[in-house]
């Protein structure tokens, strides 16, 4: 079975990467492989056509392949609350929750990942085009390979944009390395009380594998929830995940990522929690 996920080097999906890499995949009879698709609304075609079998994705993304959510199925979740960082240039003197920085700004981010910034800056009553803001991935970040915020990072020490909105180990390689500062961080709290909920990391599948393969689903959701348990226990073992996929420097911030992130590590995905996803994602919302 694959598993494809939009992003590797990153804390945003990692429990559905370290449900395979450690071997909870396999302990459910399930024989897992990873695969890298980026963006994320390639990952859902994929699994619309029958390319994969489950997503570790972003669950705002689902509707650009299986449109008003039709065909897919939401088994887990990887994690609670919107994932999304926004970082600034450090020389910007940015202070935490100060969105009017933004302004004027060229800011990367990934396709669908942008939606959230485009919802997040309408929230504070902020228009892109009235304001300047420029909203793009960065340069060379279709072809990153398996890090868009890592790439966001590098491209914005290199002064190719302002600050980006991405994932938390883009966020900390910038803030680790001096180059940036955290603005908004949209799981713990920041920004507009709406922004929590404007998606979640989620482990999805088709409904007709849930349907025709019931025992495959819910193998898949036991060796998450295994995961979760595993890495709540001794978050030290995402280091030896990181290590095979990660460059260095990332491996040594994974875990550390990983333990910040436990107290969300719940897989239950409540009504409120959907409602509030598929609402963010709604034009008039």
């Amino acid at each position: 079975m694959k598993v494809v996920i939009p992003d590797l080097v990153s804390n945003s999906y990692f429990p559905a990467i370290a449900a395979v890499e450690m071997g909870f995949f396999k302990e459910e009879g399930l024989d897992a492989e990873l695969e890298l698709i980026y963006p994320v609304d390639n990952c859902y075609r994929a699994l619309r056509d029958g390319k994969a079998d489950f997503v570790g994705g972003s669950s705002h993304s689902a509707p650009s392949a299986f449109p008003e959510w039709n065909g897919v199925k939401f088994i887990a979740a990887l994690a609670q609350n919107t994932y999304w960082f926004l970082i600034m240039r450090s020389d910007l003197k940015a202070k935490r929750g100060d969105i009017e920085v933004i302004k004027g700004k060229k800011i990367g981010a990934a396709p669908m990942i942008d939606i959230g910034l485009i919802q997040l800056l309408k929230d504070y009553g902020i228009d892109p085009k009235r304001d300047n803001i420029q909203i793009a991935p960065p340069p060379a970040s279709a072809t990153a390979g398996v890090s868009f915020g890592v790439n966001a990072a590098k491209a914005m020490e290199e002064g190719k944009i302002d600050g980006f909105w991405a994932n938390g180990m883009g966020a900390e390689v910038a803030v680790q390395r001096g180059i940036g500062t955290m603005v908004l961080d949209a799981r713990r709290g920041d920004g507009p009380p709406p922004l929590k909920g404007y998606t979640f990391g989620v482990l999805a599948t088709r409904s007709d594998l849930v349907e025709k393969e019931p025992e495959k689903a819910a193998a898949a959701v036991r060796a998450l929830i295994k995961t979760q348990k595993a890495l709540k226990a001794d978050p030290k073992r995402a280091t030896k995940v990181g290590e095979k996929w990660f460059p260095a420097f990332e491996a040594s911030l994974i875990a550390t990522l990983v333990e910040r992130d436990l107290p969300y590590y719940d897989p239950a995905i409540s009504k409120g929690t959907f409602t509030a996803c598929a609402n963010s994602c709604r034009p008039s919302a």
